[in-house]
């Protein structure tokens, strides 16, 4: 089954992703903010796409705080998950903002919050994954 692993420190948010992903989707979720379980999940070929929320006020990675641009960035970089898609997912909706984080962080795709067209969320999701 196909596993999409939601970085998202809102438990409301992450509660909304999961019953729209495996409702709608027919897909399985995890989720979680903590960074090394993050990293574990996409090394060892655990999961097929990540949604990062891009302010995750908890994260902590060696000591440091870390946002979602930050760990999408380790990602991209790590030749194990750089093949992983990962779409970002943010309240920052201004002008431009897309552009930019997506620039920044090497992410796939992006999504501002709140979700309102729930099928769109999940084809957005499902086009993304890598095609088996």
């Amino acid at each position: 089954m196909t596993t999409v692993l939601i970085v998202e420190d809102d438990p409301i948010n992450l509660r909304v992703f999961s019953k729209i992903l495996t409702k709608r989707g027919g897909l399985e979720v995890r989720g979680t903010e903590d960074v090394e379980e993050v990293v574990r999940a996409a090394q060892g070929g655990e999961v097929d796409i990540i949604l990062m929320d891009v302010s995750l006020s908890h994260s902590v990675y060696q000591g440091k705080a870390v946002d979602g641009l930050k760990i999408t960035q380790m990602l991209k970089a790590d030749p194990k998950t750089a093949h992983l898609p990962i779409i970002l997912v943010t309240a920052h909706a201004m002008e431009g903002d897309r552009e930019s984080f997506l620039k920044q962080s090497g992410a796939d795709d992006y999504i501002s919050k709140p979700v309102v067209d729930h099928q769109e969320f999940v084809h957005k999701i499902l086009d993304l994954l890598p095609k088996k």
